[in-house]
């Protein structure tokens, strides 16, 4: 899932996660559940209240982490489960830190021709799920401006062939079917003949 901050990536992923042999992780929800008092959250807490991207080498530590401990549990399985990321690789210096580990097979691009669209996402979101970063107007504005800068290049990074652009400027529910076609399409071409 690749967006814009209120673009649906959360939405959507949780979404396809729910389907069977699919494994949602969202990046940002691994940074929350962190406790503010320990280093990794307190730099979380420090870099997200001002809109800007955390330092990639705790995330990538930390996302591998995650994973790390997902499949000992038994949650994600790595020989059969399509892993659905949302919020990384987030620039393109973890995208080439992580190219040893994923091979991506396809790029949701989540675009709305409305900035007012993601806005209003973020703000809802800050009330319903008490996400603070969310709330405050001039953080959304740097954050939108940082994706534009630092996270859309990840997009050339892994070249158009893998990006499929999704519009959720509509229903949710219609944006889920789009995503839904593509996913279809890619899985029958991946099945063994």
């Amino acid at each position: 899932m690749f967006g814009a901050p209120g673009s649906g990536k959360g939405t959507h992923g949780r979404a396809l996660g729910a389907i069977p042999n699919f494994f949602h992780c969202a990046c940002g929800d691994v940074f929350r559940n962190l406790r503010p008092d320990t280093e990794l959250g307190k730099i979380f807490i420090e870099h997200t209240s001002k809109g800007s991207l955390v330092p990639d080498k705790p995330t990538i530590d930390l996302w591998r982490n995650f994973i790390g401990a997902s499949t000992q549990m038994g949650r994600f399985h790595p020989g059969a489960d399509t892993l659905v990321l949302d919020g990384i690789p987030r620039n393109v210096h973890q995208a080439e830190m992580l190219s040893d580990t994923l091979d991506v097979i396809a790029m949701f691009y989540l675009t709305s021709k409305k900035k007012e669209n993601l806005v209003a996402r973020m703000q809802r979101r800050a009330l319903k799920d008490n996400r603070l970063d969310d709330a405050n107007l001039d953080v959304i504005r740097e954050r939108l401006k940082v994706y534009e800068k630092e996270t859309k290049p990840v997009l050339n990074f892994y070249g158009k062939s893998l990006v499929h652009r999704i519009n959720t400027d509509g229903a949710p529910v219609k944006t889920f079917y789009d995503i839904l076609k593509h996913v279809v399409k890619i899985k029958s071409l991946q099945q063994p003949m």
